[in-house]
């Protein structure tokens, strides 16, 4: 997970709501409206300036986001302030960015672009004023993410060691570790005693990670601790004398001694009393104000207002679709039984599976590479606009895959110092079979993810704000629909291929039903599996970490379906309006030009580029 997991998501939102501009590719309907005289300032102009100066204001605030925009400055060396009185400030200024906003600049003169940017902005913030009674819900820590593993992984994998000086920043960072997370600790207390508990087989989760970290060198004879390995490999690039590298070796030896193995030993004993006094159910229902905080999450996620049930209704209608689909493919490779017994077919059967071994790992990602390289060469065909971006394919680092999900992707920095990634968790081979990797490739990396989140951050005409803001919907409906795009470029010949692609779409058509059956309907995490046990062809190993994902991180999960279906119902519509005249590429273009938008303004988007084709014929 990103280190902006580690805050809570209105403060990541606010944290990012702030901007700069310049000018770049935008849909072909806004060009001309955005053209504008070099010598006279636009409103537009006004507002970006604007936007940009609240942007480089909340770095201020927020240090530790420097880092991961590639920013190396005097405050390279500290973490973000995450106390409740420093994130309600934030809070407080987003609200009265808010009203400046609305008093200074003046809507109707704004160009398309400009006003979309002042719909975004005004969005998040009323959004993030409608989340506030939940500001300190969510569990602080858990096994999918959180500080525990969070600040480990945004120092190995975001802060660089180019000179003595930036190691010096890595050991301030390691040394103030102590106080940030014992902020968190304290979190986690108050929220406890306001009600807000896990149910108990979570602590026992990330108790194993946390008590994983507590060992290895220097604090035992083990392997080295991996924050330890990370700053000796690191320091150990740099032209330094051998007194000179022993001096920072020690320094960072003894923060992680003094001040990391303590801190880390007073979370585990807070886990401890957590979940030997847990309580609470599987679904957040059992929370206080629980249906209310769900209903919040799943507006959230999904960008509509549609309820739990309609979620939960029309995951049952997806899943019947996509089984139906899996039948058509099952009698293609002449497979002769259920469709159950396929299931259980592409579960087991070792053919389908690399060796659980080292290089069993290497071969998959050699071909996970080669996948993402065959892809490319053929994006001209449906994009006429393209990242400059790279991307590298790697493994989730091993003490953090314990808990991490099947695949992520992280964004590059925006001056190109550091690639983007897209990581595959390879701890159970089991659970990446090979007929879904290129699918898993395709949604992570290219078409999906890397494609739209590197061209939203290269676009210099949107504010900043709108280069890094994110909305779920959005993002992961580009990323399902991404995995279907390769249909059309003749790369899903072999039907098992097709089949894993199926089976991508039927875990996110269960994940309706799973997730509003856990926090909506009473389900057990017990009666969850079961589901997806019957439904699905993944393995347990793929099923239950699945499953308590969803427990721990309520609705996110309702989004991919519900913005993927949201696309392909706006490309249809244009399709049928445009006939003959529609252009894939243009499509494409549009839905990708404005960055990550609620779905409601990605469909008024749409609509205005379909006028804009039909007005030109």
């Amino acid at each position: 997970m990103s280190f902006a997991k580690i805050a809570p998501l209105r403060a990541v939102v606010l944290a990012t709501c702030i901007i700069a501009t310049g000018a770049a590719a935008a849909p072909a309907f806004a060009q001309d409206t955005a053209r504008q005289s070099i010598s006279q300032e636009t409103e537009t102009d006004r507002l970006n300036a604007w936007f940009a100066g609240n942007f480089e204001e909340e770095l201020e605030y927020f240090p530790a986001n420097k880092t991961g925009l590639g920013i190396i400055d005097e405050d390279y060396g500290r973490w973000n302030d995450i106390s409740p009185e420093a994130l309600e400030a934030a809070n407080q200024r987003s609200l009265a960015r808010l009203e400046e906003m609305r008093t200074r600049f003046d809507f109707d003169a704004l160009d398309p672009v400009g006003q979309m940017s002042w719909r975004l902005f005004e969005y998040s913030a009323e959004r993030a004023a409608e989340s506030e009674p939940f500001d300190r819900y969510g569990y602080v820590f858990n096994q999918l993410f959180g500080p525990h593993t969070g600040y480990l992984a945004f120092l190995i994998g975001q802060h660089r060691i180019e000179t003595a000086g930036h190691a010096e920043a890595y050991i301030q960072r390691l040394s103030a570790l102590d106080d940030v997370m014992d902020m968190h600790i304290a979190e986690a207390e108050y929220r406890f005693a306001q009600g807000i508990e896990a149910p108990a087989w979570v602590y026992d989760r990330v108790l194993s990670t946390v008590q994983g970290l507590q060992t290895g060198a220097p604090f035992d004879d083990g392997p080295d601790h991996p924050l330890w390995a990370d700053f000796q490999r690191k320091v150990g690039a740099l032209d330094l004398t051998d007194t000179e590298q022993a001096a920072l070796l020690d320094q960072a030896r003894t923060a992680l001694l003094e001040d990391f193995g303590p801190v880390y030993a007073r979370l585990e004993a807070m886990l401890v009393d957590h979940r030997d006094r847990s309580a609470t159910a599987d679904g957040v229902a059992d929370l206080p104000d629980g249906e209310a905080f769900y209903n919040n999450l799943l507006a959230g996620f999904t960008t509509t207002d549609m309820t739990a049930q309609e979620i939960h209704a029309l995951g049952l209608a997806e899943v019947d679709r996509l089984h139906a689909e899996m039948r058509e493919v099952m009698a293609q490779t002449g497979f002769e039984g259920s469709l159950q017994d396929f299931f259980v077919f592409l579960r087991e059967d070792p053919q389908f599976y690399y060796p659980d071994t080292d290089e069993g790992r290497e071969a998959y990602m050699q071909r996970a590479t080669e996948i993402i390289e065959t892809v490319r060469e053929r994006l001209p065909e449906f994009f006429g606009t393209l990242p400059e971006a790279e991307l590298v394919v790697r493994r989730v680092e091993p003490f953090r895959e314990a808990g991490a999900g099947l695949a992520f992707y992280e964004n590059a920095t925006p001056d190109g110092s550091r690639p983007a990634v897209y990581y595959v968790n390879l701890r159970d081979m089991t659970s990446v079979p090979i007929y879904q990797m290129a699918t898993l490739a395709y949604h992570e990396g290219i078409p999906g993810h890397h494609l739209q989140r590197s061209i939203q951050q290269e676009m210099e005409n949107l504010p900043r704000f709108r280069q890094f803001v994110g909305y779920t919907a959005y993002a992961e409906g580009w990323g399902l629909y991404a995995e279907s795009l390769p249909v059309e470029m003749g790369l899903y010949s072999d039907p098992y291929l097709n089949a894993g692609r199926i089976a991508m779409e039927l875990w996110r058509a269960c994940r309706l039903v799973v997730d509003t059956g856990l926090h909506a309907n009473g389900w057990s995490r017990e009666e969850a599996i079961a589901y997806l046990q019957e439904n699905t062809p993944n393995s347990d190993a793929d099923i239950i970490p699945a499953v308590e994902r969803y427990v721990v991180f309520p609705g996110q999960a309702t989004a991919y379906q519900v913005g993927k279906n949201h696309i392909v119902a706006l490309r249809e519509q244009a399709e049928r309006t445009l006939g003959d005249a529609f252009d894939v590429r243009a499509f494409h273009d549009t839905v990708l030009a404005s960055g990550q938008i609620p779905l409601s303004m990605l469909t008024e988007e749409v609509e205005a580029w379909t006028a804009s084709v039909q007005s030109a014929q």
